[in-house]
């Protein structure tokens, strides 16, 4: 079985609403990935450091009682995210190990850039107490106010980024 490059918009907008319905009744709460990540740092560190992790008040929290940081839906979610997500390259004969890049950048500079702008969003991610998964689609399905204005600010710092970084694609 072959796939198309690309899924239309409205079927898969309509698809997240359903996994995202899905989540709540199945599991309690919404998705997101920046809480699989908290929690695989958390194990990583516990691995390092045991009892300054377990002593931390961020990271002791997921050792409480004796619970694992990877024993929670999230850390399934981002597993099955990732499967997924190869799967689907895999079968619209999309699965390739390249570096997409402007004709102006080097394939070391955009992977510095990527890597950069993963740290910054990760911070970002645990600062908002959520990633834009997190904050706009379960947020905004919420109908939470600081959800809408976090996509709104989203969408506006992405169109005001674009204007600087564009001479790097063209």
């Amino acid at each position: 079985m072959k796939f198309g490059p690309r899924w239309p918009p409205v079927p898969a907008g309509i698809l997240i609403g359903i996994s995202m319905l899905l989540a709540f009744v199945i599991a309690g709460r919404g998705i997101g990935a920046s809480g699989a990540m908290t929690r695989l740092v958390a194990w990583v560190q516990h691995f390092l450091a045991p009892v300054a992790t377990e002593q931390s008040p961020y990271f002791g929290k997921y050792f409480a009682d004796g619970a694992h940081p990877l024993n929670d839906y999230v850390v399934f979610l981002l597993i099955g995210l990732l499967i997924g997500s190869f799967v689907a390259a895999w079968l619209a004969g999309r699965l390739r190990v390249e570096v997409l890049r402007g004709p102006r950048s080097s394939i070391g500079y955009r992977l510095s850039l990527a890597f950069g702008g993963g740290v910054i969003a990760g911070f970002a991610a645990r600062l908002a107490r959520g990633c834009t998964s997190g904050q706009g689609l379960v947020g905004g399905a919420e109908l939470s106010v600081g959800a809408w204005a976090f996509l709104i600010c989203i969408f506006i710092g992405g169109w005001m980024a674009a204007w600087f970084v564009r001479k790097q694609w063209i």
